[in-house]
C-alpha cells in the first residue's frame, strides 16, 4: 500500500526534533505515511490553515485549538500532548525587573493565544496591565521575535523557547525565569485537527501518533544524542555547541518533551484558566476539558508500541 500524504503544520523550532529524525530514518513511512512538514510565520496562519483545509494536523500551543473552538467557532479537537512550552521570559540587559517592562513593548506571536496570555498574566502579576502599562507588538513565531529582540532593543522583553531562548543569552540578552517556574504547570505544545477529519481518517490519525511517539523516544534515546544533535544544528541552523545546550533542555523531562508526548491533564486546566483570566476578563466561565480534548487516538496508537 503507497504512502498516505499528510500535511503537518508547525513553528520552525527545536520542538521539530521527533519530525526530523522521523523523516530522516524512515519511521514515518514505516507506518504508511508521508508527511509534508509544513512551517507557519505565526498562530494566526496556522489556525487559518486547518480551517480552510491547507492542512491536517497543527502542531503548535494547543490553546490555539481552545481559541479555534471559542472564537473562530471550529471544531477543533486536542489528540495528543508534547510539552509545557520550554519558555524564558527573556529581556533585554537594561531590564532589572518585570517593573521596568513599564512603558516599553512586549513582543508576542499573536496578543490572544498561548504565550501571549502567559507573558500578560506573568506582568500582571507584577502590577502591569496590557495596554495601560506597556504595548503588545505581534511579530510572529519565535525565531521572529529573537531577532527583534536583537535588532531593536527597545523592545523590552518576549516569550522565547529553544533554541531562541539560548541564542538570545549567548546575545547578550537575559532570562526572568522560566514561565512553569513563575506561573505553575502548563500544557503546551500538542497536536489538534478537526474533529470531523479525525472522524474520518482515525486509522491514519493513529499511525500518525504511533510514528511520531516512535520518533520521540529515538530522540531521548541517549544512543542517537549526536544524530539529534547534529539535526537540531542543521535544520535549526545554529552552532553545535547551541544545539547540543538545546538538546539538553528537549532531553530533560523537566524542561523538555513529555515522555511519550503525554497529556498534562493539570498543565491543560491552567491553560484554560488563564484564557479565561486574561481573555475573559477574569469573570468567564470555564468549559471542562474534555471539550476540547479526544485521546482516544493517542491511547490506541500507544498500543500498537
Amino acid at each position: 500500500m503507497p504512502a498516505q500524504p499528510l500535511r503537518v503544520n508547525v513553528f520552525p523550532s527545536a520542538k521539530n526534533l521527533p519530525f526530523y529524525l522521523g523523516l530522516r530514518r524512515g519511521t514515518f513511512e514505516k507506518h504508511g505515511i508521508r508527511i509534508e512538514l509544513q512551517f507557519t510565520p505565526n498562530s494566526e496562519k496556522q489556525r487559518e490553515g486547518l480551517a480552510t483545509g491547507e492542512l491536517e494536523i497543527a502542531c503548535a500551543a494547543v490553546d490555539n485549538a481552545v481559541a479555534m473552538v471559542e472564537v473562530a467557532r471550529q471544531d477543533v479537537v486536542i489528540v495528543m500532548g508534547g510539552d509545557n512550552g520550554m519558555n524564558e521570559f527573556v529581556v533585554q540587559p537594561w531590564v532589572k525587573s518585570f517593573a521596568d517592562v513599564r512603558g516599553n513593548t512586549l513582543l508576542v506571536d499573536a496578543p490572544d493565544t498561548a504565550y501571549a496570555l502567559l507573558a500578560k498574566k506573568l506582568l500582571a502579576r507584577h502590577g502591569l496591565k496590557d495596554g495601560k502599562d506597556y504595548e503588545v507588538r505581534p511579530v510572529g513565531r519565535g525565531g521572529l521575535r529573537y531577532r527583534a529582540m536583537v535588532e531593536n532593543e527597545r523592545y523590552a522583553a518576549a516569550v522565547l523557547n529553544p533554541p531562541f531562548s539560548i541564542q538570545a543569552v549567548q546575545a547578550g540578552r537575559k532570562s526572568l525565569g522560566a514561565l512553569v517556574d513563575l506561573l505553575g504547570p502548563y500544557q503546551a505544545n500538542g497536536a489538534f485537527v478537526l474533529r470531523a477529519w479525525a472522524k474520518a481518517n482515525g486509522t491514519l490519525l493513529e499511525r500518525f501518533i504511533a510514528a511520531y511517539i516512535e520518533s520521540l523516544r529515538a530522540c531521548l534515546d541517549p544512543a542517537g544524542k549526536p544524530e539529534a544533535v547534529a539535526l537540531l544544528a542543521r535544520h535549526l541552523d545554529i552552532a553545535p555547541d547551541t544545539a547540543a545546550l538545546t538538546y539538553r533542555l528537549l532531553a530533560n523531562p523537566a524542561t523538555g518533551f513529555a515522555p511519550d508526548a503525554r497529556f498534562d491533564m493539570e498543565g491543560f486546566r491552567n491553560t484554560l484558566a488563564v484564557r479565561a483570566e486574561i481573555e475573559g476578563g477574569g469573570s468567564g466561565a470555564r468549559a471542562a476539558p474534555e471539550k476540547y480534548l479526544d485521546l482516544s487516538y493517542y491511547q490506541r496508537a500507544v498500543q500498537t508500541l
